[in-house]
This record gives structure tokens, C-alpha cells and sequence, in this order.
């Protein structure tokens, strides 16, 4: 059948999108949004191209032009000013005006009779003269009626040069025919979220850990108390482990022993006793208007709250009582607790996503999340997600969003590639790596243009914990303090967000033997630090998190360009903003135990500096200065005196 209607233009490839339009990119406040499409069209007919975006729900289209690159490529962007849903599309036209200029302006020779052509021209015009409003309408309506009078007049020359002069072509391309054209359609998705999502460091602590007094719970009076500390080191997001009341049942003892004493605490992911479960606070660390308080505080220092959101439940958690169909059940119709072989968790029982009750239990994660928000929560670090459906996750995060667009969503999903990739594609704007074990300049070279430099920007945005209370990797075990500050660097420079969990400024490294995990973990019993312990390199990271803020290269998390240097155990990259007025050079030495020495090469071109030219290397962590010239220089690192150059590069 031959069909009635089909496009006259064709739009192919358009970028960025992820699975087909499946899911949403992601993008900043204020970031652009940078688009590209393969736009052409039978015949030597003249293209345009705009690229459409608005808010979603909105009912008109903003646009912006698009330019031919090359190769039937077109380009174009727009920004993105509030958080929340938006969507972008391509529409690509034929320029009946242009081609029509440029077919009269070749046909324009001595002795040549354009009648024809001149009226065809005036039918464009008349099209686009119906488009037109106010002032450009009557400036359009003027123009024609004089090209008209020139026509009767015989006077052709001079018709063609009104018809096609900057006043008209300006004109026409305000007001175009796009009646052969074609848009993209369904429209594309981006979610927008806020800066700190793409830009933050993270700090993790105990809140029962907090005492000053030695064997004491703490409270959230004294967590009050540790925040201006801080703060002070450079830190701007809170992250909390599981804060509601621990189950008797089954409670673990120190060191994950199975055997609970009188005054052992338990485990923080063994949700629910009797007073309460996941909309509950432990007792022991206060009162709603002791967390009221927290809260305030934070946000006196502006230091936001992630909230570990942990679907784990005690024997003793309400709903073993109230619906224990939400749980897994064994042929004997007792309850299943979580095992991840060969662990075994006894103090906890997972809750069951199938169950036929899906809509009560969905409801239900949905309100835990909803009432925390309500507190003061901004962040929730979600552990385990990829032992819950997707779908599940798609859905209660766009719930979520549609009252709270603000809200963060941090996936803990040491898991296969893949489910880590679609976990961000669902809704998660952050998602932990497996940057705790790249330890080697070619892994982590890789890794990180894997996430940085390929499709995965548009989605996914690491988080680079350092070390976690699950995970003590085995370069911090050997490493000492040297591998601390080197690890600190590499997380906190490689990507825009970071974390340490507390103990890691007092390089507390001591395992269990044989396994990545702490001996004596906090997870399990309450831990009192002195804060100023001999060794510590609060000053470091305090120092490290303060050029993080100062230089807007490091605000970049895309595109990370690594710089050959000759030495394996040397590591060097650098990030720069889009106009090259801010060049920071990251150098890292990864041999904890000696020293390393190491030419750099410097792509000059890329940066913005002549052969000739004579530049100015300022190390921000020593404060001091060296000149460099040409395409090499040279860098020693050492564990007795420097892991780590982080250089801000001066032009004269």
C-alpha cells in the first residue's frame, strides 16, 4: 500500500539517550544539556534544525537552533533551570527560503529570466508572512508588496536582491515553513537534579558512637556536638547507618559472635523491637526532639542527611506480628532470615517483594521513605537494592520524586555491572564502585574512563567511599598511612563525590586476619576515638576537601583525561572547565612503601598553552610552586614526605 503521508526528513541517532529513550540522563541545575542528531533528507533541499526542551507537564515547547557539524550531524543545546522531570526532542526541517536563495542566487547570471523562480519565491515568502506577528508580519507584508512592484516593473535584479537581503533572511528564518519536516518522537527524558548529587563529600559515623565518655551509648546530643568537627574538615553530607530501634532476638555480639552478652548493642540493620521499627528511633539515642535538634544543626552548617534506608526486619520488628505474609517462609511455616553465604544474618529477616499482599508492603516502603523526608532527611543510601525489583524501585522512587524532586537516592550495590548500570537508569542518582579495589594505575585508568568517558555519564554517577564498615580493602591494610592520604586523593579528585567512613582519619586499619572486613567492628559495638591520635591526617582531608570546594576544574565529574607518565606506579590525570580558564593536574603516587619518580606528558594543545610558553605549577596540598615549560615534566613522590601533587596550573 502506498502510504499517505511519510517523513520528508529523517531523524536518526539522536544522543544522548539511554535504552531508546527507556530511561532518563541525568543532568545538574543549570547544566547543559548538549544534543545531537543525524538530520537529512532526500534531494539538495537546505535543512534546519532546533532542538525542543520544557519542564514536564508544561504545554509549550522552548527551543533552540541547531548546527551542522558534519557529515548530515547536527548539534545543538539548552539548559536545564529547575530540578525535576524535563524532556528534550529534535525537530529537522526543510528550509524552503534557503534553498530557494541559494537555487535564484546560482540562476542569477546575465541575460537569465526568473519570472518563475521569483514567483516561487514569493509564495515562500507569503507562507512565512502568515506565520508572522505583529511588527516582523507588516515588515514581512512591506517587503513582499515591493518585491511585487519591482516584478511589474520588470525590474528583476533589483527584486531578488530585496528578496533574498539580511533584513529578509532574517526575517524568514524567525518564521520558517516547517511543513516538510519531521519530529522525534516519543520525547526524550531528563531528570534534574540538584549540584550536591554531583558534587559532595561524605562522611559516615555512628551516632552511638559518639560519646566522649568511654563505654557510654552515645546520643544525638553528642552526634550534636561532633558536627561543627565535621564540618570543619570539609564534609557537607551526614551519612547515618540505620538509626531505629535493634532486635533482642538473635543479637549479634562483637565481632559478629552469635552469643550476645547482657550489654552488647547489636546490629543497627537488625530493624524492630518493641518500640517500633523503621519509623522509630532507638531509644538510647533520644528523643524525637533530640533529633529535631540534629537536624537543626545541620542545617545551621549546612551539612545534609543521608539516612541509611535498610529493608531488613528484627524477629521483633511490628510487622512480623502484623503481616508476616511479607516475609519468606520455610516448608515448616517458620520464618527465613537473611544468609549471604557463607554468612549467615540470624538477627534479621528479609522482607519478601512477591508477596501476594505486593501493594501493602510497596505502600508501606513507600511511607518509611515519605516519613523520613518529613524529618529532615535529604539522602536515603539504599542498602541492597539489587535484591529488590527493579520495578520496585521505578516505581517508589518516581512516588517519591513527584512530591520531593530534591530527594537523593544512593544505591549500595556491590553487584554484577549491569544491575548496577539499570539500578541508576530506574532512579538512583548515585551508586557506590568498585573503586574500593582499583588499586592499579591501569584499573583504575579503566574504571574510570568506563564511568567518566563512555555512555555511563549520562546516568551514572559513582560515589568513591573509600572504605566503608562493611569493606576495609587490602591496600589500607597494608598500606599505613601513606595508602590513607593516597587513597583519599584518588577518591576525592577522580570523582566529584567521595566519602570516608569515621576511623579513616585515624588510619585505623587493623582487619580480620584473612578477610576485608574490621576486627572489633563498630557494626557491632560502640567505639570511643580520639580524634587527634598521633598519625592522623585530619589535616589532610581537610585540606584535600578545601581545594575540592576552591577550584571549579574538580567540579567536573565528566570526562576525566589521564596523562601519560612513565612510571606504572605513577599515576596523573587532569580535569579543566569548558573555557580552560581553571587546568588542575592530579599526580599520585600508588606505591605506599617507596619512593617514585616519573616524567609526565603534558598535552599542551589541549590546554590552551603554547610550546614556548612558560607556566606556573602550584602544588595546593604543600603550597608549593614550580615552572615548568614544554610537553614534559618531572615529579617525585615519596611515602616519608609526598603521596600526592594536586597542581592548579598559571598562565603569565
Amino acid at each position: 500500500m502506498i502510504p499517505k503521508n511519510y517523513p520528508r526528513v529523517i531523524i536518526e541517532a539522536v544522543q544522548p539517550q539511554i535504552d531508546c529513550g527507556r530511561f532518563p540522563i541525568k543532568r545538574v541545575v543549570d547544566e547543559k544539556v548538549v544534543v545531537s542528531a543525524d538530520i537529512y533528507k532526500e534531494s539538495h533541499d537546505k535543512l534546519a534544525a532546533v532542538v525542543k526542551y520544557r519542564k514536564h507537564g508544561a504545554k509549550v515547547w522552548q527551543e533552540n537552533p541547531m548546527v551542522f557539524v558534519d557529515n548530515d550531524r547536527w548539534q545543538g543545546e539548552f539548559e536545564v533551570a529547575e530540578i525535576g522531570p524535563w524532556e528534550y526532542t529534535v525537530e529537522g526541517y526543510a528550509e524552503r527560503y534557503l534553498s530557494w536563495v541559494d537555487e535564484i542566487t546560482k540562476k542569477n547570471v546575465p541575460g537569465a529570466i526568473l519570472t518563475s523562480e521569483l514567483l516561487e519565491g514569493l509564495a515562500i515568502l507569503k507562507t512565512s508572512a502568515g506565520l508572522a506577528k505583529g511588527e516582523d508580519k507588516a515588515q514581512l507584508n512591506a517587503q513582499i508588496a515591493t518585491i511585487e512592484g519591482m516584478m511589474a516593473d520588470e525590474d528583476q535584479e533589483v527584486a531578488i536582491d530585496q528578496a533574498i537581503c539580511s533584513t529578509m533572511q532574517r526575517l524568514m528564518a524567525k518564521y520558517p515553513d516547517r511543513s516538510e519536516g519531521a519530529e522525534c518522537t516519543p520525547a526524550l527524558q531528563v531528570y534534574v537534579i540538584r549540584p550536591i548529587t554531583r558534587f559532595a563529600a561524605w562522611y559516615e559515623f555512628f551516632p552511638r558512637s559518639q560519646s566522649t565518655v568511654y563505654g557510654q551509648h552515645g546520643t544525638l546530643q553528642d552526634s550534636r556536638r561532633r558536627l561543627a568537627d565535621i564540618k570543619q574538615m570539609g564534609f557537607d553530607v551526614i551519612y547515618l547507618p540505620p538509626i531505629h530501634p535493634i532486635g533482642h532476638a538473635f543479637r549479634k555480639g562483637k565481632n559478629n559472635s552469635l552469643v550476645a552478652n547482657p550489654d552488647d548493642v547489636g546490629s543497627p540493620w537488625a530493624i524492630g523491637n518493641e518500640h517500633g521499627g523503621h519509623m522509630a528511633l532507638e531509644p538510647k539515642l533520644g528523643t524525637w526532639s533530640d533529633w529535631d535538634q540534629f537536624v537543626a544543626t545541620c542545617r545551621e552548617l549546612k551539612i545534609e542527611i543521608a539516612l541509611d534506608y535498610v529493608m531488613n526486619c528484627s524477629p521483633d520488628h511490628p510487622y512480623v506480628t502484623k503481616h508476616p505474609d511479607w516475609f519468606y517462609h520455610r516448608p515448616d511455616g517458620s520464618i527465613k532470615y537473611a544468609e549471604n553465604p557463607p554468612k549467615k544474618y540470624q538477627d534479621v529477616y528479609p522482607l519478601n517483594f512477591g508477596t501476594e499482599d505486593r501493594e501493602g508492603l510497596w505502600k508501606e516502603m513507600l511511607k518509611i521513605f515519605l516519613f523520613w523526608i518529613e524529618k529532615g532527611v535529604t539522602t536515603f543510601r539504599v542498602d541492597n537494592p539489587h535484591t529488590k525489583p527493579v520495578s520496585f524501585w521505578e516505581w517508589v522512587i518516581a512516588e517519591v520524586h513527584k512530591k520531593h524532586p530534591q530527594v537523593v537516592f544512593l544505591a549500595e550495590a556491590f553487584t554484577k555491572p549491569k544491575m548496577m548500570r539499570l539500578l541508576a537508569k530506574a532512579g538512583f542518582a548515585q551508586s557506590y564502585t568498585y573503586f574500593t579495589w582499583r588499586d592499579s594505575k591501569q584499573d583504575l585508568t579503566d574504571y574510570v574512563s568506563e564511568l567518566t568517558a563512555g555512555p555511563m555519564k549520562d546516568y551514572f554517577t559513582g560515589n568513591f567511599f573509600a572504605n566503608t564498615p562493611d569493606i576495609l580493602p587490602p591496600i589500607l591494610q597494608i598500606g599505613g598511612r601513606p595508602a590513607f592520604i593516597m587513597r583519599a586523593v584518588l577518591a576525592a579528585t577522580l570523582s566529584t563525590v567521595y566519602g570516608i567512613y569515621s576511623g579513616y582519619e585515624l588510619c585505623e586499619n587493623e582487619p580480620i586476619p584473612g578477610k576485608e572486613e574490621y576486627l572489633d567492628s563498630e557494626k557491632y559495638e560502640i567505639k570511643q576515638r580520639d580524634w587527634n591520635a598521633p598519625g592522623n591526617i585530619v589535616a589532610v582531608i581537610t585540606r584535600i576537601n578545601k581545594i575540592r570546594r576552591e577550584r571549579p576544574a574538580l567540579h567536573n565529574y565528566n570526562d576525566v583525561a589521564f596523562l601519560a607518565a612513565d612510571n606504572p606506579q605513577i599515576i596523573a590525570y587532569y580535569k579543566m572547565t569548558a573555557d580552560r580558564s581553571d587546568i588542575v593536574i592530579c599526580v599520585v603516587n600508588l606505591d605506599p612503601f617507596g619512593k617514585q619518580s616519573s616524567f609526565i606528558h603534558l598535552p599542551l594543545e589541549k590546554m590552551g598553552i603554547r610550546e614556548d610558553e612558560q607556566f606556573q605549577a602550584h602544588d595546593m596540598l604543600s603550597d608549593e610552586r614550580y615552572l615548568w615549560s614544554g610537553r614534559t615534566a618531572y615529579v617525585e613522590l615519596s611515602p616519608s614526605g609526598k603521596m600526592a601533587h594536586i597542581f592548579k596550573i598559571y598562565r603569565w
